[in-house]
This record gives C-alpha cells, structure tokens and sequence, in this order.
C-alpha cells in the first residue's frame, strides 16, 4: 500500500458515504468518461469503485463520450441512474447539466476532485458534511444582507442587497462533491467595477474553441443591474474582451451582456498545481472552491453563462462584516460558523492553514 493510499481511500470514502450517502447493497453507478482525454485521472476511477466495493454497494462503471455541447444524458445513461441509488459523475457532463434536473432514482453527485491527489488531499478528506453545513450558513446570512459589498487589490468594486424573497436562489441540481461554494447570488441587484485577471474563460457549461482569452494589461468591466455596461483599460484588452464576448454570444445565439450571478470558493483546502494557461478546461473545473476566487457567470440569461469573470483575493464585507479579507474566509463570523468548526475539527484545520495555490 503506497504512502497515500490511505488518504485516497479516506478521501473516496468522503464522497460516497458523507456526501452520496452510500450503503451497503446500494446500486452505485459511476459515469466516467472516455480514457485519454486529460480532465479526470484514470487512477480516481479505480478508487472510487473500489470504495464501493468496500462499501458493500452493487458497482457499475459507466463510460460515456465527451460532448463539448451536451444537452442531456444519453437514453442508456438515463435508464441508468433510473436504477441506481446512487451515482457519481467522474465526467465532465455531470458539471455541464449541473443546473439540470438529472432525474436520478437516489442523489447524483458531481466530483470536483479531479484526480486522486485532489482526492486524498485535505479537500477530499475533509469531512463533506461540515462544508454543506457552512455552505446553508452562508446562504442564510448572504441572502439576508441589507448590503454586500465586493472589493479585491486589482480593483474590484461593487455592491448590492442580498436577494432576500424577491429572487430565488437557483442552485444545482446535483450534490458537489467537495463542497466548493455557496449557492450562486443573482447579479439583477448588483452594480460596479470587475478587475479581471488577465483571461477570460467558460464556465464548464458549453465547451468551444478557443475556451479561454488571455490579453495583456489592465481590463476592468462595469455592470449595472445584471447588465454589463462597458469595458475599459488597455485598449488591446479591451478588444480582446469584446471580440470573445461577440464570439461566444453569436455562436449560441444568447444575450451576450447578460450578467447573471455570482459565488465565492469556501473551501481552502482546493487549490490547483501548475499554471492555469496549460489547461483553462481543468482549471475552470477544479481550482474555483478556494476562497481566493470569487467567479461571476455572465454572457447568457441562465446559469452558469457561458463565460466566467474571476475576481483574485475578493473582499466580501456583509452588512459591515469582512466574511472574506483578500481571499480569506472566515467562518467563524458567519451565524454557526463558529459551532461547525468545534464539531468538525478537520474543518478548522484546513481553515487554520488555507492553502494558497490557485494556478497564477
């Protein structure tokens, strides 16, 4: 038995039973896609069925095609998940139809972990049921906000309400698995500055080429009510912005201007290796539960968008209270929060010491 082989198995353990809830005698489906594609490593398929196996539960693996515009599962993955109890998504379609109603018999959860380092790291071993617990207390205390204000070191500044009862929260479909934010906030009460990081990117929604623009220099981007009003900064830039968000725009026929929510990591046991610019498609889809990124769907009238604004180190200050301090979470100022990390000590460790590699 290799030296983290014992975390890995933890770590499965962590997915199937305190986030799936897996029994014994359980049907487990488990939808991985086609070997050689590079998102998913082969080896975390291999563990997590192998934990059901030790779990007791019926395993089946399903492998499935990668859609880079996948609308639905397949009729036989369908019939599927129509038998299982449960189902875990080591494919990147579970991330695509996340807002979907996946019309599972038992809970379908999507794994952010993307491979087994992530899944024998603290972010897959640490107990899932404290960052759900922290994920409602989070929603309870942002969604009752009279204010929010955002601000980050490269100039990020806006502000509104939380939504209260005037607009429901429209979350996923489907269990996350870490727990890496809380539910997305709507941007129709939000207005102000965006200071982007030097690349935009998807969303993990629709795949297209090129996925990601990287440009030069400053660009920042205003927004008014859920409406993107401008860009500005280096003027390359800012051509750079408007020729991807008219790309993206015509090539799904959507309402490129629409900006229509926004969340923040919780999870400061994510973090990333190597730089994002060797693959933006993994990066998009592993590094956005640490607190040092907060991230905006925009370029649709539906979430997620096909096109995400990160925000780098946000300051997020609730009702006079700095939650998040330059990409650092605090639960202990959240309603509960408090209580959670003296129940889940695994939790205050990785809170104690947040790890700080996101990619750039």
């Amino acid at each position: 038995m290799s030296a983290q082989q014992p975390s890995i198995e933890r770590g499965a353990a962590n997915l199937l039973v305190n986030c799936a809830g897996t029994r014994r005698s359980d049907r487990l489906l488990v939808i991985r896609e086609e070997p050689g594609l590079g998102y998913y490593d082969e080896d975390i398929v291999g563990a997590v069925a192998e934990a059901g196996c030790r779990i007791g539960a019926k395993v089946t693996v399903k492998e499935v095609p990668f859609d880079p515009q996948a609308v639905e599962v397949s009729a036989e993955v369908r019939a599927l998940m129509a038998r299982a109890e449960r189902t875990v998504f080591l494919a990147r379609i579970g991330d695509q139809l996340r807002f979907s109603d996946m019309k599972s018999k038992g809970r379908a959860v999507v794994c952010y972990a993307l491979d087994v380092g992530m899944l024998g790291s603290a972010y897959g071993t640490a107990d899932y049921r404290a960052f759900n617990l922290l994920k409602s207390a989070l929603n309870r205390m942002l969604n009752a906000a009279n204010a929010i204000h955002v601000t980050c070191p490269r100039g990020t500044d806006y502000r509104g309400p939380g939504p209260g009862s005037r607009t429901p929260l429209q979350d996923v479909g489907i269990y996350r698995f870490p727990m890496p934010v809380f539910t997305p906030i709507p941007a129709a009460g939000f207005s102000g500055t965006v200071a982007l990081p030097g690349f935009l990117v998807g969303t993990g929604s629709m795949y297209y080429e090129p996925y990601a623009r990287e440009y030069d220099g400053a660009l920042f981007v205003t927004f008014a009510d859920g409406r993107i009003t401008g860009f500005s900064g280096d003027k390359a830039a800012v051509g750079v912005a408007e020729a991807h968000y008219r790309f993206v725009g015509e090539k799904f026929g959507i309402d490129r201007n629409v900006v229509h929510s926004w969340h923040a990591g919780i999870h400061p046991g994510c973090e990333f290796s190597g730089p994002a610019s060797d693959n933006y498609e993994r990066w998009s889809g592993a590094a956005f539960g640490n607190p040092r990124l907060l991230h905006f769907h925009t370029c649709g009238a539906y979430a997620p968008g096909e096109i995400s604004w990160n925000v780098v180190d946000p300051t997020i200050v609730v009702d006079g209270v700095a939650v998040w301090k330059d990409g650092i979470l605090h639960p202990e100022l959240v309603p509960g929060g408090a209580d959670i990390l003296a129940e889940y000590p695994c939790a205050k460790a990785i809170f104690d010491a947040p790890k700080q590699n996101i990619g750039f």
